[in-house]
């Protein structure tokens, strides 16, 4: 396989999600797989659709939705055999989930983080597996350090995506800094 740079189509770094139906939207299997396909490269809905197993209708159903709620757009068209094909981009690199509306969506099957525990799972039953790692840590910081690391974060997550593309094994990058209720101690002297 030939690495490339991706995607190859232009698109904007981050993308703040503020509507209700852009997480709707998002937190759908086949279209969190199709934005995931579309950071490699632009692709028809034919492409998608093979690539995914998945009819065409399914996949033209799950492209509108994404189109219509500005996640992805049409970056380019080619006419095939008198027909125009329409290749699809997202709109950014990036799309920042941050503390969104309420959407009454039941996160817990469905949601990406069931999704990279299940396939962390697996990964880490195979002795042979290369190239993993989970930690969780927790450190009580200012509010300004927070944010500091949130933006190395949220650029190395870019750095990870960016990256030429090659081999046979797709990697997973989960990254998550929050906020807990966890307990802590108080500072020494402190009154």
């Amino acid at each position: 396989m030939t690495a490339h740079s991706v995607p190859d189509y232009p698109l904007e770094g981050t993308l703040d999600l503020s509507e209700p139906g852009q997480y709707r939207a998002l937190f759908e299997e086949t279209r969190l797989d199709i934005v995931d396909l579309l950071l490699e490269r632009a692709a028809t809905i034919k492409e998608l659709s093979e690539t995914l197993g998945k009819p065409k209708g399914t996949i033209g159903h799950h492209v509108g939705v994404l189109e219509d709620t500005g996640l992805i757009r049409v970056v380019r068209t080619e006419m095939v055999r008198a027909i125009e094909a329409k290749y699809y981009g997202r709109t950014a690199r990036t799309y920042l989930i941050g503390h969104g509306p309420d959407i009454g969506v039941d996160l817990a099957p469905d949601h990406f983080l069931t999704e990279a525990a299940a396939e962390f799972v697996e990964v880490e039953r195979d002795d042979d597996a290369i190239g993993s790692i989970s930690t969780l840590r927790h450190a009580r910081i200012p509010e300004d350090r927070a944010d500091e690391w949130v933006e190395r974060v949220t650029r190395l997550a870019a750095e990870f995506v960016s990256q030429p593309r090659g081999g046979e094994t797709t990697y997973g990058l989960l990254i998550a800094i929050y906020p807990t209720a966890r307990p802590h101690l108080p500072y020494w002297g402190s009154t």
